[in-house]
């Protein structure tokens, strides 16, 4: 059963098909993807598609991620969680984008505290690592402030738009 995380003013739950057009206003969205890895997605079938993947990843432990949704307000305003999920191993990388609508409200940074909690007591994470694009400053500011450190740089490790970009990598030690 997938888990539902709550906090002070967000529910993290599962994402569902009759969230696709959410995932589509926010993947679709240039800021949103814009040190995402990927391109912005271009039809609701795509929205869909991604859907049914974080669906067939969580079922195959590969990947958690929770659609983030205020209390009180129906319908997403962005989605968080776990890939590279190697339960073995005990670690798993972070991952999360949210609307423009949503920026600087705090969301963001309840989500993720509440993630990493639920990663390190009741997935037994040890290891939670993020790679984030050197260029994406409110990102990495944000990781910090909650605890990650910056373990090094990997040079054109992503490419994006076919071009290559360098990112840091980051993590928070159990």
């Amino acid at each position: 059963m997938f888990p539902v995380l709550e906090t002070k003013r967000l529910l993290l739950r599962e994402i569902t098909f009759e969230d696709a057009d959410a995932i589509f206003a926010c993947f679709s969205n240039e800021q949103v993807m814009k040190y995402y890895g990927s391109e912005p997605l271009k039809s609701i079938e795509e929205a869909q598609n991604l859907i049914e993947r974080f669906t067939q990843n969580y079922l195959e432990k590969r990947t958690i991620r929770w659609g983030i949704e205020r209390k009180g307000s129906e319908g997403l305003i962005g989605t968080l969680g776990y890939h590279a999920w190697v339960p073995k191993h005990q670690k798993a990388e972070i991952g999360y984008e949210i609307h423009p609508n949503h920026w600087r409200n705090g969301y963001v940074t309840e989500a993720i505290s509440k993630i990493i909690e639920y990663g390190l007591n009741d997935l037994d994470l040890t290891r939670i690592g993020a790679i984030i694009y050197i260029e994406n400053n409110a990102s990495y500011k944000l990781l910090e402030k909650l605890g990650f450190q910056r373990e090094g740089l990997l040079r054109k490790n992503i490419y994006q738009n076919g071009i290559a970009h360098d990112t840091y990598v980051y993590s928070l030690i159990k």
